[in-house]
């Protein structure tokens, strides 16, 4: 592996685990998060939805840059943590009375996910590429 691409790796995995990082933060210590990062620690109006949607904007940008560059293996991770993802908000969703549709629709689409992510895994091991 030449030099340029070690360093390149090495950057995007330390960019990978700080944003990991910064999400847990959010989970575990929302409070001290949302100080540090400028977040009003209780949102206001529509902000919790834009957050939401410029995340869901660019995790969806990805899934279709990685679709179209037929990367198997990034799909198979992205869909297989999008599954994860899917189930806990199913768990959120659980929490909160009188939701049934919504709760189904998550756990409905963490085993689209959970399927896409193994097709994409096999497809990955059958063309030996990305």
């Amino acid at each position: 592996m030449r030099k340029s691409d070690r360093n390149l790796l090495w950057l995007t995995a330390f960019a990978a685990a700080l944003l990991v990082v910064i999400g847990l933060r959010f989970v575990l210590w929302p409070g001290a998060a949302a100080r540090t990062f400028g977040v009003p620690l209780i949102p206001h109006g529509t902000e919790l939805h834009a957050i939401i949607g410029y995340r869901d904007i660019w995790l969806g940008a990805l899934a279709l840059g990685l679709a179209y560059f037929r990367e198997w293996r990034g799909l198979a991770l992205w869909f297989g943590f999008g599954a994860l993802v899917c189930f806990a908000d199913a768990a959120l969703v659980a929490g909160i009375r009188g939701r049934s549709l919504q709760l189904a629709f998550h756990l409905g689409s963490g085993v689209l996910c959970a399927g896409i992510a193994v097709a994409a895994w096999h497809r990955a091991g059958r063309s030996g590429t990305g």
